[in-house]
């Protein structure tokens, strides 16, 4: 595609040799140099000194060492295919038409905007919970093709000796004490005072009208960008994926990151399977209803139904018009033939069949993933909090009946329905709620022999959601909202009171589970499918992904704020179609096209789609109404991987041993099928132009984006938000460039323009 850059003089070529073998001065140069001009080698060469031209490709590294004598070690031949991939590189890059908008200079207002940017995502930073072993710090784990590379027998108990560390419930929070003499707790950074305290600021940010017509602004030339972009590289875009041998959008890997176990199955699935159990078990006893245990057979005659009469628009479990707005009603869908019996028979695992019917059912569907090979994805069951016992009974349902495969990861959704279990007198208040949903997990981390199986199912549960109707009216929560065990209120809690803690004993529960050396779990709501903008405020403050989050359209400063923070948004377009928008007003095309980090779920197959691949018909629907290309398709699957909760080993062997940098450098296109100049694109815009924008406006508030927030007088001491020292203001960093110079000097007159300006109104009035 165009000429290759000249060679760098000798002296450049020179690598380091192997520190069992001496670099000789010029021998080892001067034999690759002769074979790389194709002279034959020198007879005196020593082996192990080794150089190779800027250009060489990884084959002909060999040729040459072979015509030499010598074996290219390990170190070389990385080195060596690195440069023969920047060479490709730089041969893309000299036809890469790169879109540039000059950047215009930055008035008052837009510094104190910029100001109040960067102090949000402070905020966020403060809450966010990282693991303390990221994928930096795990660049030497091999990677690994499928999950079960790591470990054999995922199923397989492994005793670890009980920890001697003690935890007990603070205001709704479990707190952990350490044992070892340090005296250090586990605790969340905040109470739930500062955490409304800073949700609120945000909120108060996010409706001023200068900070709303900046990240309109900057939304806008974004996504103009990205139509500039594809108009001048599209065609070369598809020519770098033509050139990828094997990989196309149907060998690339897929997750659905959104999608719930109770409806992952197709209607005709559902169908086959029901009829097969009449027509081979119809003896089995499945069901106590009425004073009496009913087999399958007659549970059927009760209904005065037949296999034969049996077919998808008797089952009545597809979505249609009338549920549009109407989450009740939806709900009502998982009931095959309108019949909550037969849901409790055939998808639920709490039944006095132990689940086996559901068992049978699930091992289905993973037999259907495994035989697409690169669809996977992350299923979601429910833990309601209405007794403790529930983990058990869950744990035991996938251990015994084997409920693993390759390809899923299971999480954890918690519906908030504590309005409910308080009605029929189940619970009295919210704190026994919390009680049964967190006390078994700490019980089992600090021994895993108090509950082995659930000790098992926890190794492959990678995320926690929170789920229900996001559109019933909620008292938006102050800092003064009373703590769980004073919530014995009939009426239900908030959302972001849900989602604080939750989060706040998930970060304590991620901190011990560090501590004793297993895995962690991430906190991956539901956010912004409808309600109040605070749900979206919740989830930037505290989730690494969300579910949904279409109602960022409404809100340009968070929707530019889950932009620079790229916060991955699994969308669900088909599934919006049914309960809350309309296909064609879908704002997923535009987040795309802004930068936004969107990957495409499923949600409920079972109501919504009519395929055996209910993830490619999403993708195919995509493609075909919003025009995307298969760039974009393969650029979105990878955003799935990116999003999914599968292992490190596995995201470095589905996209590339440093998948976790952006650019290029996080990229390989024959695993991903995205072309490097779509990442270059996405890289100049994002990690590089928006942070130095946000940036520029550090301090321009007087200190308030570094300024601590003044403790309440009866808040717990927390810990401090971050280690690092405070930023100097703008004002006092030195200015050495003279055209950095000649702006602070036009700032600053325009500062005193703008100060004689107002005082001479001032004096007129």
């Amino acid at each position: 595609t165009g000429a290759m850059p000249p060679p760098p003089p000798a002296a450049a070529y020179r690598t380091h040799a192997p520190p069992s073998l001496p670099h000789n001065g010029g021998a080892g140069g001067a034999v690759v140099a002769a074979a790389a001009q194709g002279v034959p080698p020198a007879r005196h060469a020593q082996p192990g000194d080794i150089a190779v031209a800027h250009a060489a490709s990884h084959s002909s590294l060999h040729q040459i060492a072979a015509a030499a004598g010598m074996q290219v070690p390990v170190s070389i031949e990385v080195e060596a295919s690195k440069k023969a991939r920047a060479a490709t590189e730089s041969a893309e890059l000299a036809e890469f038409s790169r879109v540039i908008t000059p950047e215009s200079m930055m008035n008052t207002e837009t510094e104190e905007v910029c100001s109040m940017v960067n102090e949000m995502l402070e905020l966020r930073k403060k809450w966010l919970f990282k693991d303390a072993f990221g994928p930096e710090q795990r660049v030497h784990e091999p990677e690994a093709t499928v999950p079960s590379d790591l470990n054999p027998n995922p199923m397989e108990y492994r005793p670890i000796p009980a920890s001697q560390d003690t935890y007990h419930m603070v205001d709704g929070v479990m707190e952990v004490h350490m044992n070892d003499g340090s005296g250090d707790v586990f605790r969340p950074p905040g109470t739930a005072y500062d955490f409304f305290v800073d949700m609120h600021k945000i909120l108060r940010y996010s409706a001023l009208g200068p900070v709303k017509s900046f990240a309109h602004h900057r939304l806008m030339l974004l996504e103009q960008k990205f139509n500039l972009h594809v108009m001048l590289n599209s065609d070369k875009e598809f020519l770098a994926q033509k050139a990828a041998p094997h990989r196309d959008f149907y060998n690339v890997r897929k997750v659905d990151t959104h999608i719930h176990h109770s409806a992952c199955m197709h209607q005709k699935h559902l169908l086959r399977f029901i009829k097969s159990k009449l027509r081979k078990e119809p003896d089995e006893v499945v069901i106590f209803r009425d004073g009496k245990y009913l087999t399958l057979k007659e549970v059927f005659e009760s209904l005065n139904l037949t296999s034969y009469d049996l077919n998808v628009d008797t089952l009545d479990m597809h979505a249609d018009k009338t549920l549009f707005h109407r989450f009740d009603k939806f709900n009502l869908k998982y009931n095959p033939c309108g019949q909550s019996r037969l849901r409790e028979i055939f998808i639920k695992q709490d039944n006095i069949i132990h689940g086996r019917f559901l068992a049978e059912l699930t091992k289905e569907v993973f037999s259907d993933y495994e035989a697409s090979k690169y669809q996977h994805a992350e299923l979601r069951i429910s833990i309601y909090g209405r007794k403790a016992m529930e983990w058990d009974i869950l744990a035991a349902w996938v251990v015994s009946h084997n409920l693993y495969s390759d390809n899923n990861v299971w999480m954890i959704q918690i519906p908030r329905l504590y309005n409910v279990y308080k009605e029929t007198g189940i619970i009295n208040d919210f704190q026994q709620m919390i009680d049964n949903i967190f006390e078994p997990l700490f019980e089992v981390t600090r021994d895993p022999s108090s509950h082995p199986q659930l000790h098992v199912m926890l190794s492959q549960v990678v995320g926690f959601d929170m789920v229900d109707d996001e559109s019933k009216p909620e008292r938006r929560p102050t800092k003064h909202a009373p703590v769980p065990a004073e919530w014995n209120s009939k009426h239900n809690c908030a959302y972001s009171y849900y989602a604080y803690y939750i989060y706040a004993n998930l970060f304590t529960l991620n901190k011990f589970r560090e501590r004793r050396g297993l895995n962690t779990i991430a906190f991956r709501p539901h956010a912004g499918e409808a309600g109040d903008i605070d749900h979206l405020v919740s989830a930037f403050m505290l989730c690494e992904n969300i579910a949904h989050g279409i109602n960022l359209r409404k809100s340009p400063c968070l929707q530019y704020l889950y932009y620079v923070a790229q916060i991955g948004l699994c969308m669900s377009p088909l599934s919006n179609n049914t309960l809350f928008l309309d296909y064609h007003r879908n704002p997923l095309p535009s987040f795309f096209a802004r930068g936004l980090s969107v990957s495409l779920s499923t949600d409920d197959p079972l109501q919504i789609h009519l395929t055996k691949e209910p993830l490619v018909e999403e993708y195919s629907v995509a493609a075909q109404v919003w025009k995307l290309s298969t760039t974009d398709l393969c650029e979105i699957a990878r955003n799935g991987v990116l999003h999914s909760g599968f292992p490190h080993a596995c995201k470095k062997h589905w996209i590339c041993p440093d998948y976790y940098k952006s650019g290029p450098e996080g990229n390989d296109i024959h695993r991903t099928n995205v072309p490097n100049l779509r990442l270059r694109f996405r890289c100049v815009r994002r990690p590089l132009a928006e942070p130095r924008l946000v940036e520029r406006g550090r301090g321009r508030l007087g200190g308030a984006a570094t300024r601590p927030a003044q403790a309440h007088p009866h808040a717990r001491a927390s810990q401090p938000a971050s280690q690092h020292p405070p930023h100097p203001p703008a004002s006092n960093l030195p200015v050495t460039d003279p055209k950095a110079k000649r702006r602070s000097w036009q700032v600053l007159m325009h500062e005193q323009r703008s100060c004689l300006g107002w005082l001479f109104s001032a004096i007129r009035w």
